[in-house]
């Protein structure tokens, strides 16, 4: 069975091995992957990383079965949770740590893999497995921007900023609850294929750099009711200000880093609900698979190709998803 590691360089950034003999123990199964999708997280782990197999999200088909294992068949078509062992309820130290193709936890760019069997939910027909892998992080993280807490209504405003991965399936999602969708891009031509999905307001941020004033004049000066920032420290300020009084934000972004100067005031002024986003439990998985969600994938790399991907990703021209082949 083969399989990727990371080299902690960027040139090479992969290379490729293979694996021992994988076998389930106690509660696991083994899943022959049939395909990855990449994001943002995973630029960020192979500059930082050596040594792991990485990738969090990954989809294949149930080859093995270990002892106590029950409602799973071999050749079950599944697709992985970004933290196996969040299975619900609150994220702990101990389930986030098992996030899938981080530091100590090898991921998915590989032929075969090892996860508990609580961790897995089953892929839906007609859903390929290229559009499976790419549930398990973006789309679960924009599941969580709209609906953890306080769930988006009819009618609200939802603000999203880019047209990556999960503004992509926030907007597909946002549209399905019945709400009136902002969208930002500097690409006029994702914005052209953003309105296709449904759309309603579209924000070129390099024609209009105050972008925020325009989301205002789109909410005739009231602001969006919800906001999803993926950009973080350089997007937030803007954001808070294009939000309404008593509005909310939901924070997943490190396309900016992680550290800068934030207005709290607008925060506090205008009573701003902030909330964190890391991805979401295997039950959030299994919701977002059962609502016939259909990922806007770019483009699809064979398993031979995988540096390919890592370089479209870097270089942050696709719309939607970028997806790795494997085996099968």
């Amino acid at each position: 069975m083969r399989r990727y590691t990371l080299t902690g360089r960027q040139d090479p950034r992969l290379i490729l091995g293979n694996d021992e003999d994988l076998r389930p123990g106690k509660g696991e199964i083994a899943v022959d992957l049939r395909a990855a999708s990449l994001n943002y997280r995973d630029l960020i782990v192979s500059r930082n990383v050596e040594g792991v197999v990485p990738l969090s999200d990954g989809a294949g088909v149930i080859a093995g079965i270990g002892e106590g294992v029950e409602g799973h068949a071999i050749g079950d078509r599944v697709v992985l949770g970004f933290m196996p062992h969040w299975v619900e309820g609150d994220i702990t130290e101990a389930k986030k740590a098992s996030s899938l193709g981080g530091q100590g936890m090898d991921g998915v760019l590989r032929e075969r893999i090892i996860v508990p069997a609580s961790g897995v939910v089953r892929i839906p027909e007609p859903m390929s497995f290229e559009a499976a892998a790419t549930l398990p992080c973006a789309g679960v993280t924009a599941w969580a921007a709209l609906f953890e807490r306080r769930p988006v209504q009819p009618g609200e405003t939802v603000l999203l900023l880019g047209t990556g991965g999960v503004s992509i399936f926030a907007l597909q999602l946002a549209k399905m609850a019945g709400a009136r969708v902002i969208i930002t891009s500097s690409s006029d031509e994702k914005l052209a294929r953003a309105r296709a999905l449904g759309a309603d307001e579209c924000i070129n941020y390099r024609q209009v750099p105050d972008w925020e004033n325009e989301v205002l004049r789109l909410t005739d000066g009231k602001g969006a009711d919800l906001a999803v920032d993926v950009g973080g420290p350089a997007t937030l300020n803007k954001t808070l200000m294009a939000v309404r009084f008593g509005g909310r934000i939901s924070l997943m972004g490190v396309l900016t880093g992680y550290d800068g100067p934030i207005n709290t005031g607008l925060i506090l002024g205008k009573r701003i609900t902030l909330q964190g986003i890391y991805v979401g439990p295997v039950s959030s998985l299994r919701a977002l698979a059962k609502t016939g969600i259909v990922p806007q994938i770019d483009h699809v790399y064979p398993f031979e190709e995988a540096e390919a991907a890592y370089e479209a990703l870097q270089g942050a021209g696709h719309f939607g998803k970028l997806v790795i082949r494997i085996g099968g």
